[in-house]
C-alpha cells in the first residue's frame, strides 16, 4: 500500500527544518544565526502565519525571491553571481513596497534577511538582476485542466476513487457584515479590523472590515487576501488580494493558474465581470470562491468539501476560523428576525418602510437574506447593500448543496461558551516574537 501523501503542513514544516539545515551546511563555521535563521523565517512566512501578509505586498516579493532561489539556498561558488542577482531584485522589491510597509514585521524581517545573506556571499549592492520566472498560463480557450495532470489534483476523481462522493459546505459574507457558516448559522458581526475566515491545511482566508460611516458602528468588508498554499504535484503558493476599488482579475504575482507546476492549470482564476465579479477554481481541493465588489465593498462566498473545511492540525485554535466557528459570542449583533420590526433607522438613512420596499424588489422571501438588506439600508443608506444581499442569496444558489437550506429564517445567536473570544494560539505568536531575534542574531 503506497504511504499517504503529505499533507501542505507536513510539506511546510519538513522545508523549515530542510531549509535550517541547508543554512548550517552552506554556510561554514563562520556564518552568523542572522542568515541560518532568514531562511526558516522565509519559510513560515509564506507557509504559516496567514497574519503575516499585509498591504504592503511583500508577500509577493517573499514569493518570487523564494520561487527564484528554489534548490539553491546554500550556492555553490559557481552559482553565486546569480543568488547574488536574485538578492538584488528581492532588495529591489522591497525598495519599492517601503513607502506602505512601515510597520511590517514581514518587510522588517526580509530587510534584514536580504543584509545578512548579501554579507554572506559577498554581493555587491550594485549589479544585475535576476529576470522574474515565466509563468505557466492556461490557452484562453481551454477550460479544462491539462489531459496530463496527475489525477490528485482533481479532487473529485481522487475522492472518487476511496469512497462516495464528497459532501460540500458552504460559507459566505456580504454587507455589514452577515456571516453564513458551514454549519448554515447566519450571524450579524462587529468584527472590525483583520478577522481570518478560513485557516486550514490548504488555504487562509482573511477579511479586513471597515467602518461604512465615520464614528459609524456599521462596518463592510474592504479587504481580502486568499493563500493558497504549495500542493504536491498541482500549484505553486499563490495570493490573492482584492481592495476596495480594485478587484484583480490576477492572483499577485500576475498570474491566472497555479504556477510552474505539472498540475499548475487546478488552480484558476477567471473573472465574471470586469471589476465586479471574480470566480476561482481549485479543483485539487474540490473548491470554488467567488468575489465581488458591489459599491465599494466586498463579498465573499465558497463551496469547499467537508474534508477541506476540517483539514485542520490544531482544532483547539480554531477559534479564529469564522467560516467553521462563527463569530464570537462578544462579536455578534441583534437585530429583529422576520415578522419583526427593525430598530428605528439611524440619521440621513432609510424610513423603515422604504427600506423594507427596495429590499423586497430584489429579496420576495422575507428570509434572513432580505432581514439583513433591510438592517444595512437602516444602518448605512446605502442602496449598494440591497444589491450585496442580493447577490449573496444568488451565490448560496449555485454553490450551496442542499436546495432545500438556500433559505434561512432564523438568526443564531451561540449561548455563551460555545462562541467565547477566541483564544491566540501561544505557538505562533511565541514564533512571531522570535522572527526579529532570528535576524538581529
Amino acid at each position: 500500500m503506497p504511504p499517504p501523501n503529505p499533507t501542505l503542513s507536513e510539506i511546510c514544516k519538513e522545508r523549515l527544518v530542510v531549509t535550517g539545515r541547508a543554512g548550517w551546511m552552506g554556510m561554514g563555521r563562520g556564518a552568523g544565526r542572522s542568515a541560518l535563521g532568514f531562511w526558516p523565517t522565509l519559510a513560515f512566512l509564506l507557509c504559516s502565519l496567514p497574519a503575516a501578509t499585509s498591504p504592503c505586498k511583500i508577500l509577493k516579493c517573499n514569493s518570487e525571491f523564494w520561487s527564484a532561489t528554489a534548490g539553491s539556498h546554500s550556492p555553490a561558488s559557481d552559482d553565486a553571481p546569480e543568488f547574488c542577482a536574485a538578492l538584488r531584485t528581492y532588495a529591489l522589491c522591497t525598495r519599492r513596497t517601503a513607502r506602505t510597509c512601515r510597520g511590517d514585521l514581514a518587510y522588517h524581517s526580509a530587510v534584514h534577511g536580504i543584509e545578512d545573506l548579501m554579507s554572506q556571499y559577498n554581493c555587491s549592492k550594485d549589479g544585475p538582476t535576476s529576470q522574474p520566472r515565466l509563468r505557466t498560463l492556461p490557452p484562453p480557450s481551454d477550460s479544462q485542466e491539462r489531459s496530463d495532470s496527475p489525477e490528485i489534483c482533481h479532487y473529485e476523481k481522487s475522492f472518487h476513487k476511496h469512497s462516495a462522493a464528497p459532501n460540500y459546505t458552504h460559507c459566505g459574507l456580504f454587507g455589514d457584515p452577515h456571516l453564513r457558516t458551514f454549519t448554515d448559522r447566519f450571524q450579524t458581526c462587529k468584527v472590525q479590523g483583520a478577522w481570518p475566515l478560513i485557516d486550514n491545511n490548504y488555504l487562509n482566508v482573511q477579511v479586513t472590515n471597515t467602518p461604512v460611516l465615520p464614528g459609524s458602528a456599521a462596518t463592510a468588508t474592504s479587504k481580502l487576501t486568499i493563500i493558497f498554499k504549495n500542493f504536491q504535484e498541482c500549484v505553486d503558493q499563490k495570493v490573492y488580494q482584492a481592495e476596495m476599488d480594485e478587484l484583480p482579475a490576477a492572483f499577485a504575482d500576475g498570474s491566472k493558474n497555479g504556477g510552474d507546476k505539472h498540475g499548475a492549470n487546478s488552480l484558476k482564476i477567471t473573472e465574471k465581470v470586469s471589476g465586479q465579479h471574480v470566480e476561482i477554481q481549485a479543483k485539487y481541493i474540490g473548491t470554488t470562491i467567488v468575489v465581488r465588489q458591489v459599491g465599494r465593498y466586498l463579498t465573499f462566498a465558497v463551496r469547499m468539501p467537508e474534508e477541506v473545511v476540517h483539514a485542520v492540525e490544531d482544532r483547539d485554535g480554531q477559534g479564529l476560523y469564522l467560516c467553521l466557528r462563527g463569530c464570537p459570542l462578544n462579536q455578534q449583533i441583534d437585530f429583529p428576525g422576520p415578522g419583526a420590526r427593525s430598530p428605528a433607522p439611524a440619521a440621513d438613512t432609510f424610513p423603515y418602510e422604504a427600506a423594507a420596499a427596495k429590499c423586497k424588489e430584489k429579496l420576495p422571501v422575507e428570509d434572513l437574506y432580505y432581514q439583513a438588506c433591510v438592517f444595512d439600508l437602516l444602518t448605512t443608506g446605502d442602496l449598494n447593500f440591497t444589491l450585496a444581499a442580493y447577490y449573496a442569496l444568488e451565490d448560496v444558489k449555485m454553490l450551496h448543496s442542499n436546495k432545500d437550506r438556500l433559505h434561512l429564517y432564523e438568526r443564531t445567536r451561540e449561548p455563551p461558551g460555545r462562541a467565547a473570544a477566541p483564544r491566540p494560539r501561544l505557538g505562533s505568536l511565541a514564533l512571531l516574537a522570535l522572527l526579529p531575534a532570528f535576524l538581529r542574531a
